[in-house]
């Protein structure tokens, strides 16, 4: 039987003017296995390719004044128009403090897309009006500025992309993540089974797997409560 990961593909276009910031996080470790594998595409565009003039100039200045340069709708429409032109998306995200929180629930939901295309603010932001007519979602990954999206677009394609069926070699590992549950993950032990006069807890050697998943379980509360108690 053909695993279901076999006909599964998510494709992510990246909007950005510094590309070279996104290449070594998306071609190494899992992402870079995920796109030898066939289900992960990642395609980057440089959007001074898509401004005119003799400086292909993406950026001008706010007005009625103000510190910092906001990003040219011109260039963001032309590549925008573009990608829309050759295949249908299902979300074109805007990587902006102001969006909503990255969480597990909304790489959750991304995972289960096809066609995802992202673009990254930088300077002051984008002319709104690029939000007006393009954007349908807005994602920040924490209460905190960048000087660019581009850091905000790797972390989504990582956090989205490894839930990609067939991307990580234990299928089941995903499920048992921080936050998928709303609680933190339990904590781990591997060999050897004392170190420095710290023994592993008898239980996680008692091959008992109900009582090990309970264990788990209440560990994964008790972290929970003690260190992000907002969750609950």
């Amino acid at each position: 039987m053909v695993p279901l990961y076999k006909f599964y593909k998510m494709r992510f276009d990246i909007i950005t003017v510094l590309p070279e910031l996104l290449e070594s996080p998306l071609n190494h470790s899992i992402m870079q296995r995920a796109r030898d594998k066939g289900l992960l595409d990642v395609h980057l565009h440089q959007l001074r390719d898509y401004a005119t003039g003799k400086h292909r100039q993406v950026d001008d200045y706010q007005f009625g004044g103000g510190a910092g340069m906001v990003m040219k709708p011109e260039p963001i429409a032309a590549c925008l128009d573009k990608l829309l032109a050759e295949r249908q998306y299902d979300e074109i995200i805007y990587t902006t403090p102001d969006g909503v929180k990255l969480d597990q629930s909304v790489c959750n939901q991304l995972s289960l897309k096809n066609n995802l295309i992202v673009l990254c603010g930088h300077y002051k932001g984008v002319d709104d009006r690029i939000r007006q007519k393009y954007v349908t979602m807005e994602i920040s990954i924490g209460d905190y500025v960048l000087s660019g999206g581009e850091l905000a677009a790797a972390v989504l394609v990582d956090s989205v992309g490894r839930l990609i069926p067939g991307v990580l070699n234990d299928e089941t590992s995903a499920l048992f993540d921080s936050f998928q549950d709303n609680l933190l993950a339990p904590p781990v032990y591997t060999r050897p089974a004392v170190w420095n006069g710290m023994p592993v807890p008898d239980i996680l050697l008692s091959g008992h797997e109900k009582n090990i998943e309970d264990w788990r379980h209440d560990q994964a509360v008790e972290r929970t409560k003690a260190r992000r108690p907002d969750l609950f």
